[in-house]
């Protein structure tokens, strides 16, 4: 019988409490800062890609965060657990309706055991998913403030408590890379391994990876060991074949801006520069990655020279994917079937609670169904031994076999704590 090892997942969400910036913002900017409110909600509409809501007294009761005039509603399928299949939808939801562990720490807690976790990683959602909330305010001194106060909370009262078993995930102010790289080193001073940024920064009309205008905060990142994390959608655009296509084509096209995230990082230098640096990509699957890096490695080899990457490029792009990037899956049995190619010390799991997509409360069996017919020690690779070695955790972890092979730049691969 497949033995499953508690599961470390690296991408799942929390929904912010509503004291968190009046308790984390200093006095002095609290009243330019985010303040939460309830209200109804009023008419949806989907345009040009992106969701646009109103408050309306008539409408359905829902919880809201109101920054520079602006109001941002949670939503039913960002709170979904405990919900039926059916009934994840649009609509607004109060915290009252969501399930506790979408924003208590210790219900969140008391889920994961329900749940066979062990650790979790959460990305924000107020802020979204990099911080673009406030990298789009006008008054950037507040903005900065927020950030910072985001980042206490997550250390100091999400994970604080939790024994090391909440991962604490943080932001940077995206638009001053001097600021950027000082949060990093003020967040590892206190034990944070890990960042999110934009998986295509050009979208949100910032600079490209391309220009070297990130150099100093990936230098950071590779200093300090923080994991650089891109989860689908930190573009704040999803992939379409029409703007007025349904939802549904953006979902199931979800991982093209991982792979075009990925494609444009093997072909930067960045990591043939930074040689200890480690990307993650969050809910983006991985089914995709033999042939993304089978096409990268044949343009590598017969167009590297116009292609503008033989002086830039020494080996082949999957020589830096295997080295220091990571994936993460909850439902992908075609990347099990190709582990082999996709790499059995890049891949990593996720439950994506509280999210529709999640597997909440059955990740055990919806993991046993992928993980079936592979041997111990791959499997705990794949649910917390890459995670553990990827994120330097400090949890019990016994098994013979969790070190991998040092692929990702770790001194022997041992990287999981006894």
């Amino acid at each position: 019988m497949t033995e499953l090892p508690r599961i470390v997942s690296v991408d799942d969400h929390v929904i912010e409490p509503a004291h968190l910036f009046e308790t984390w913002l200093p006095g002095k900017y609290r009243e330019a800062g985010p303040k939460p409110l309830t209200a109804g909600i009023g008419e949806l509409e989907y345009v040009g890609g992106k969701y646009r809501f109103t408050t309306d007294p008539e409408g359905q009761l829902t919880d809201w965060w109101e920054y520079e005039g602006l109001f941002f509603p949670y939503k039913r399928v960002i709170a979904a657990v405990g919900f039926d299949r059916d009934e994840m939808t649009l609509e607004g939801i109060t915290r009252e309706q969501m399930r506790r562990g979408c924003w208590d720490p210790a219900a969140r807690l008391a889920d994961m055991d329900l749940n066979h976790v062990e650790a979790s990683l959460c990305f924000p959602t107020f802020p979204r998913f990099c911080g673009q909330t406030f990298a789009e305010a006008h008054d950037k001194d507040v903005a900065l403030a927020c950030v910072r106060a985001y980042n206490d909370w997550m250390v100091e009262e999400w994970c604080g408590d939790s024994g090391g078993r909440l991962i604490p995930l943080c932001l940077i102010p995206l638009w001053d890379i001097d600021l950027a790289v000082a949060e990093i080193h003020r967040n590892a001073a206190r034990g944070v391994r890990a960042v999110t940024f934009s998986e295509i920064p050009t979208h949100l009309g910032l600079p490209s990876i391309h220009t070297g205008y990130w150099d100093p905060f990936f230098a950071a990142c590779e200093e300090t060991g923080t994991v650089v994390n891109m989860h689908i959608g930190s573009s704040s655009q999803m992939p379409a074949a029409s703007p007025d296509a349904p939802p549904a084509v953006q979902a199931s096209l979800s991982f093209n801006n991982a792979m075009a995230s990925m494609m444009d990082f093997l072909f930067s230098g960045v990591l043939v520069k930074y040689p200890r640096l480690k990307l993650a990509y969050s809910e983006g699957q991985m089914g995709w990655i033999p042939y993304a890096l089978e096409r990268a490695d044949d343009v590598w080899e017969e167009h590297r020279a116009w292609g503008g990457v033989r002086d830039l490029i020494p080996e082949p792009p999957s020589t830096y994917y295997y080295r220091q990037i990571y994936c993460c899956f909850f439902r992908d049995k075609h990347g099990v079937t190709a582990l082999d190619s996709v790499g059995r010390d890049n891949a990593t799991f996720e439950t994506d609670y509280p999210h529709v997509d999640s597997t909440f409360p059955h990740t055990k069996q919806v993991a046993l169904e992928h993980v079936a017919g592979l041997d111990q020690t791959t499997i705990h690779k794949l649910m917390r031994g890459n995670a553990i070695r990827m994120l330097d955790l400090h949890l019990d972890d016994n098994h013979p076999g969790s070190g991998g092979n040092g692929s990702h730049g770790d001194s022997g691969g041992a990287r999981d704590r006894v």
